[in-house]
């Protein structure tokens, strides 16, 4: 009697427990986010990643479990985040930052995947093509490392009779050799050298920027990679304390104080590999659905922090300015 009367007040609904695992008739789905960078940096991401998934009608801790991993910018523990999701036998990997999504796709599982990348996913191998992505993987891009080139013209418009720019690059990052080739020539045509920096943890950040001192670079590019990304306050900070003009893909950076973010809308391709995401929950088949790239690409200028660098800041650029922080 008292088991008829349990059932009964379940009315046959699943419970969810803290590993994922459900008792009763039905099974919770269970998805996996895998990120290189850390939770705090990527908050609005992930912010627009469950939209986009509460949009295709799953809601965590409703009708969908998730697990979390967050690589923290260790990019050498990410096949083992990944190794665990999959032992924890999850529906749908969604492998969030290039670093995440190469490891996801290197793995050779056959769970299905749906990242977020920066960069060019074919040229990454993650993808046949676009149109047709083939296997099990599918997601979402924004115009990044692609438009690197475009950021160091911005310097070049800044500061017109510079010969050297600092470039900083995390040499972990699979984005790291596609941004340099289309920096390479890029910089020929603009009659200016590179001196590349690298930094994969905040020790070698700060060692860089003391670079930037003593070989007195006045501008700096940064480049496209999550582990800076999850790291914009301290960048910015960094860039003021050495007074350097820097420009980077990210938002978030001049809202820190950063000079000038110039880059695809990151949180757009969030957006649309959750709503992948909760369409694959529902049986659709992620070879089946084309790779989307985010093609808007946003310039913010943070006039207060030109002012502190003693900047004057060219018509150009103004004229361009999605949006001016006063």
């Amino acid at each position: 009697m008292k088991r008829r009367r349990l059932m009964a007040l379940f009315g046959g609904a699943a419970v969810s427990t803290g590993s994922g695992v459900v008792l009763g008739q039905t099974r919770l789905p269970i998805l996996g986010f895998v990120n290189g960078a850390n939770p705090q940096g990527y908050a609005p991401h992930l912010a627009a990643f469950l939209q986009g998934l509460k949009g295709s009608g799953y809601v965590a801790g409703q009708n969908v479990t998730i697990e979390y991993r967050w690589a923290e910018g260790h990019y050498d523990s990410l096949p083992g985040m990944i190794a665990d999701l999959v032992q924890h036998k999850v529906d749908v990997i969604a492998a969030t930052s290039t670093p995440a999504a190469v490891a996801a796709k290197t793995s050779g599982t056959t769970i299905p995947i749906v990242f977020t990348t920066s960069g060019d996913p074919v040229q990454l191998g993650l993808v046949d093509s676009l149109n047709r992505p083939g296997g099990n993987i599918t997601g979402a891009t924004q115009l990044n490392v692609e438009v690197t080139s475009k950021r160091l013209d911005l310097i070049r418009q800044l500061f017109p009779s510079a010969d050297t720019v600092g470039v900083l690059v995390n040499p972990a990052s699979p984005n790291a050799d596609p941004l340099l080739h289309n920096l390479e020539p890029a910089a020929r045509s603009l009659g200016l050298k590179l001196t590349v920096l690298h930094a994969s943890n905040e020790t070698e950040l700060t060692a860089a920027f003391t670079s930037i001192d003593r070989q007195q670079l006045k501008a700096l590019l940064i480049g496209t990679d999550p582990f800076f990304s999850g790291r914009a306050p301290l960048l910015a900070d960094l860039a003021l304390q050495h007074r350097v003009a820097t420009v980077f893909q990210y938002p978030e950076f001049t809202a820190a104080g950063g000079l000038i973010s110039f880059g695809g809308i990151i949180r757009e391709s969030y957006l649309i590999s959750g709503g992948y995401a909760g369409r694959i929950l529902k049986g659709e088949s992620a070879s089946n659905l084309p790779v989307q790239q985010v093609t808007k690409i946003e310039l913010i200028l943070n006039l207060r922090t030109a002012r502190l660098l003693g900047l004057a800041i060219p018509p150009s650029i103004l004229a361009r300015a999605d949006e001016v922080i006063e």
